[in-house]
């Protein structure tokens, strides 16, 4: 055999064993800080009643987790990653550039953003306005935006408590730090002419406001031990600790799921996860976790993660959701526009 044409067998050997290499069985995950949870319960349920291994699962952020997703194909990249907003456009545009071009993406319920407290406190209503004005970087004053002076809340608004501002929030890389700065910075700035038509995102950076990390259970935990501070999470967070913790009313709306699900309460959001179908042949129970936790036993009405907080979709999205799913469907950047 000639040189040229044993360093093509060797090569084509050597291809074939990272190929094989590359086929696993155990499905990898990354994501949402506030799908972990109910991604967590599904991954646990697979394990035990399907015989494949519990798939591994990561709690990185929505943002941390699609930035994984979107480092390409193959060995080292996720097959599915979990987010508490919808996809960007320019993540889509990434995920592309580096061949991760059949993503998709379903849509499994929907959550809202409370503002935690110790139970030790008083019931608090709070406005939309009055929660920009405690955490934005610039804030109004005598008709010039300047350095946020507020340090109590009752600074903003006498009928406030005489409490001292601390909030314990998401990093940058999580999507309730992408909701809350849309829902609530964003919709409230664009109301007030001297933010602009794009409004004013920026969250101050003098101490008031305190990066958290990704793991929403430690800032309810934080809640316990600093009483006077307030903690921006998911309602599911809530759900299992009333016993400790309590959450602000905004606008006059309590964050009960029926409020939540309606849109009634301000600060409501959607909840994702994205399948990477380039995957599907060499991790074959991809599609059979997928499926699983799509159906009514996880999602639905009576469904095992409605029990965790989940905010259940009405019966017809949930159908289409699910059929979309179930068909693979290819996701375009149309339909994030």
């Amino acid at each position: 055999m000639n040189r040229i044409l044993k360093t093509t067998v060797l090569a084509a050997a050597v291809m074939s064993v990272a190929g094989v290499a590359q086929a696993r069985d155990q499905i990898r995950i990354v994501g949402s800080s506030t799908v972990y949870p109910f991604a967590s319960y599904v991954t646990e349920e697979f394990g035990a009643t399907t015989g494949n291994p519990t798939p591994v699962i990561e709690s990185t952020g929505s943002g941390g987790g699609l930035r994984l997703f979107c480092n390409g194909v193959g060995e080292g990249t996720p097959d599915i990653t979990n987010a508490s907003r919808r996809m960007k456009v320019a993540e889509f545009e990434r995920c592309d550039e580096n061949g991760v071009t059949d993503i998709t993406e379903a849509k499994i319920g929907s959550d809202g953003i409370v503002l935690g407290q110790s139970s030790s406190n008083d019931d608090v209503d709070l406005t939309l306005e009055q929660i920009f004005m405690a955490v934005a970087a610039q804030v109004p004053v005598d008709g010039e935006l300047v350095d946020n002076p507020y340090t109590n809340w009752s600074d903003i608004d006498s009928s406030l408590p005489d409490r001292e501002i601390s909030i314990y929030g998401p990093p940058t890389t999580s999507g309730t730090r992408d909701a809350f700065e849309e829902l609530v910075m964003e919709s409230t700035s664009t109301e007030m002419e001297i933010y602009g038509e794009e409004g004013y995102t920026e969250i101050r950076s003098d101490g008031v406001y305190i990066d958290a990390g990704e793991n929403d259970n430690l800032i309810v935990q934080r809640l316990s031990e600093d009483t006077g501070a307030f903690g921006i999470f998911g309602y599911s967070f809530l759900e299992e600790n009333t016993d400790t913790i309590s959450a602000a009313s905004i606008d006059g709306v309590a964050p009960e799921a029926e409020a939540i699900s309606s849109g009634d309460y301000p600060i409501a959001r959607s909840l994702w996860f994205y399948v990477k179908n380039q995957h599907a042949e060499e991790v074959p129970p991809m599609y059979e976790y997928v499926d699983m936790f799509m159906g009514e036993m996880m999602i639905g009405e009576d469904g095992y993660l409605r029990d965790l907080g989940l905010i259940v979709l009405p019966e017809g999205e949930r159908e289409e959701w699910r059929q979309a799913v179930a068909d693979r469907t290819t996701m375009s950047a149309d339909i994030l526009k």
